[in-house]
């Protein structure tokens, strides 16, 4: 059984092959040929341990991630295995793998859910979740400027930001972010709401990605209220997990408001009804994403390793 690394991934693995993994993987499921673990959490002594996994037959792959979770710090792990013999392919470290599968999934949801003349990128943390949402959605969207909101980020990460997306990248308060942004990313540890919902910008597409925690969240009601639409990636994880549905008013959030991710991919529903509909993307991050990603990259890595052999 191999082990495959984060550097291995990041050498051999694309966001571009991220994001067509995670669209194969969830109309695979959406149309019910693939199947979810929801993520259980395990705690003692200031320890916990996470676990949450899929089954992917079409990717002739099943597999879990598992991970723990210590003074806010994370270790990731995620085991695969075949559909078709059971047996144990590979090991790999996971931190690249959940750094590319997250950002992949909020590009596929926003070319599909974001305004086509989308300009403006509001990120709200710009740690490693941030940074690399701003690299895939750089690439995919015709962005042409940042604005970034965290209160703990280095000052060079602009000029960071600027080089690698290409486009310029400046720090401006929230108030400014949530104005003239077109698409906001909050990829922070907040607690508590990051803006005034009442503030977003007619027609903006907000992915909320930071929080999986039920008491913690980034977006208050009056952005629920206000938005057309919110798209989850699994409905049963997502609103047991994800404090920005778990602690809203249900008078802000009906049920018939909430879609999932899968039936945006396979055009089920027409989520966006005029340019000045909001829409948010709730990630709270799915066993399906780890192992469909990881599949890939066994894939890429075992070819390249019989290539060198040949």
């Amino acid at each position: 059984m191999l082990h495959i690394t984060d550097e291995q991934i990041d050498r051999h693995v694309s966001a571009a092959d991220a994001q067509a993994a995670m669209l194969e993987a969830f109309r695979s499921f959406g149309q019910h040929r693939a199947a979810m673990q929801e993520r259980i959490r395990t705690e003692a002594g200031g320890v916990k341990l996470s676990t949450l996994g899929a089954v992917i037959p079409d990717q002739q792959v099943a597999g879990a991630k598992v991970y723990t979770t210590i003074a806010c710090q994370f270790s990731f792990v995620i085991l695969l295995f075949s559909t078709v013999s059971g047996a144990p392919l590979a090991s790999f470290d996971a931190g690249a793998i959940t750094r590319l599968r997250t950002a992949a999934c909020t590009v596929l949801a926003a070319q599909r859910l974001a305004r086509p003349d989308a300009q403006t990128l509001a990120l709200f943390g710009a740690g490693t979740q941030g940074v690399q949402h701003a690299l895939q959605l750089s690439a995919a969207l015709p962005l042409e400027r940042i604005l970034i909101s965290d209160p703990h980020a280095d000052a060079s990460v602009a000029e960071r930001l600027t080089a690698q997306c290409g486009i310029p990248a400046t720090f401006a308060t929230p108030e400014t972010c949530v104005a003239e942004a077109d698409v906001v990313v909050t990829a922070s540890r907040s607690t508590t709401p990051l803006f005034a919902g009442a503030s977003l910008r007619r027609g903006a597409f907000v992915a909320a990605i930071g929080s999986s925690l039920p008491h913690t969240r980034e977006l208050d009601d009056t952005a629920l209220a206000r938005a057309a639409t919110v798209v989850v990636e699994w409905r049963p994880q997502s609103l047991r997990e994800a404090g920005d549905l778990v602690l809203a008013d249900p008078s802000v959030l009906p049920d018939h408001k909430i879609v999932e991710l899968g039936d945006v991919l396979l055009d089920r529903h027409t989520v966006r009804h005029s340019a000045d509909d909001i829409v948010i993307y709730k990630s709270v991050g799915v066993g399906l994403e780890d192992i469909a990603l990881a599949g890939v990259a066994y894939q890429r890595i075992t070819a390249a390793r019989e290539a060198r052999a040949a």
